[in-house]
């Protein structure tokens, strides 16, 4: 059997960040060896396939976690650290395509991911660094009107944890002059992304899971009476199956391959600054993102690193300079940081959606799977992990209105998404500058 083609190309080690460079120890599990049988095997121990698995264990059932390479080791080992509440589409977007009901569900769910990473922290003692405050900045007058537009909606919905800020109350908590001024939500926050993995995975174990690293799912029958994954050493039949490959899945499952695509984005982490330069970037220690098609984010590490991100590469490979790339943003926010030193610097894929919603489903009856956060993924895989594993229980009531929301395949096929969506991002780039 031919291995079909991975998108982490054999490389299993994590990636050379600063969250790697400062992860909590963790044991290297073993691979896959010979075949098996199990209850519930998930594939991929990111946010999603943790989430499930854990909230499964947590309700007493068997389930077993194999990963291609290491936990945390693909966008939740990566990402920015932000808890950002909502989805990369917005409820009025949601509303207008799917109907009043669907955004109504919505907005009943947009903080859970957020409050199921807390209670995971706390009952499990998750040393990741967690803390509360998320800002969102405009650069314009339309930025502005934007968010005091979304923060009516969301009022609307009952969700009152956020406030607006004029230019010299966001210098509170972001001493920047490039912005007009922001929307701060309390209920938003930030932390270490892989410690956070690495903790629900200790956790998983402590509840009798079974985590097999270094082992990619080279094969998915989907069809047999009970679903069979294949790896390189051995298989896996299970009673149920749950995909949570998401932007790292490859061609091993083609039904979902042409449903999202993979974007990367890009990091890097200065020298540590000291608290007094930190504190003055960033009062607070909120975390920040702007509201631009094509944004930055940023914060501080515990280590009082600035933690700069942004950018997108469509098709998900990485750029040839990631320093010459992120520098010009982070000196055009902070000039004060021009001539800092950068100690890291790395980038990450994370699987896009053409209608931006995430999806959720079932091929079959007896496979889940649940992919497509768009750039949202911290929190949105928290709360689909705990839907997906509702659903596994026995109550499919939420699992169900996801499940039926249609999603849209990328203009132009596979061969064309690439081209028309970087064609589309510069365009929206193009209204960011203009102001409109």
């Amino acid at each position: 059997m031919s291995r079909p083609e991975m998108i982490f190309e054999g490389v299993t080690a994590h990636t050379g960040s600063y969250y790697a460079a400062s992860a909590n120890p963790s044991p290297e599990r073993p691979p896959l060896k010979g075949d098996v049988e199990v209850d519930i095997l998930v594939v991929g121990a990111g946010y999603s396939g943790l989430s499930t698995a854990l909230h499964l264990a947590e309700k007493g059932h068997k389930v077993a976690i194999i990963e291609a390479a290491r936990v945390g080791w693909g966008a939740s080992g990566r990402n920015g650290g932000q808890i950002v509440n909502g989805l990369n589409a917005s409820l009025q977007t949601i509303k207008k395509r799917y109907g009043a009901d669907t955004a109504n569900f919505v907005a009943g769910l947009v903080q859970e991911g957020g409050e199921i990473i807390r209670e995971r922290v706390k009952t499990y003692d998750i040393q990741c660094d967690l803390k509360d405050g998320n800002v969102f900045t405009a650069y314009t007058g339309a930025h502005m009107r934007e968010l005091e537009e979304r923060l009516k909606l969301w009022q609307g919905y009952g969700i009152n944890n956020q406030e607006m800020l004029d230019k010299e109350q966001l210098r509170k908590h972001v001493n920047s002059d490039v912005y007009a001024g922001g929307v701060i939500d309390h209920s938003g926050g930030h932390m270490h992304p892989l410690n956070l993995a690495l903790g629900e995975a200790a956790a998983f174990e402590k509840l009798r899971g079974v985590i097999y690293e270094q082992t990619p799912a080279v094969h998915v029958d989907t069809e047999a009476a009970k679903p069979i994954v294949k790896t390189p050493d051995g298989s896996i039949t299970c009673s149920t199956l749950v995909l949570c490959g998401n932007a790292y899945l490859g061609h091993v499952v083609p039904t979902l391959t042409a449903r999202v695509m993979p974007v990367s984005t890009q990091v890097m982490a200065t020298e540590p600054l000291g608290e007094a330069r930190a504190a003055e970037l960033i009062p607070t220690d909120v975390c920040v993102e702007d509201v631009r098609y094509i944004l930055d984010y940023f914060r501080l590490s515990a280590d009082k690193r600035m933690l700069f991100g942004g950018g997108t590469v469509y098709g998900g490979t990485d750029p040839h300079d990631i320093r010459a790339k992120l520098l010009p943003n982070m000196n055009k926010v902070f000039p004060q940081l021009k001539g800092v030193k950068i100690d890291y610097a790395w980038s990450g894929n994370f699987a896009l959606s053409f209608s931006r919603v995430p999806q959720m489903g079932r091929i079959g009856n007896n496979t889940y799977f649940a992919h497509g956060y768009s750039g949202h993924g911290v929190t949105g895989s928290h709360t689909f992990g705990r839907i997906l594993s509702e659903a596994i229980h026995g109550d499919r009531s939420r699992f169900d209105v996801f499940e039926k929301v249609p999603w849209y395949p990328f203009p132009g096929g596979r061969m064309f998404r690439v081209p028309y969506s970087a064609a589309g991002s510069w365009w929206y780039a193009l209204r960011d500058k203009l102001g409109v």
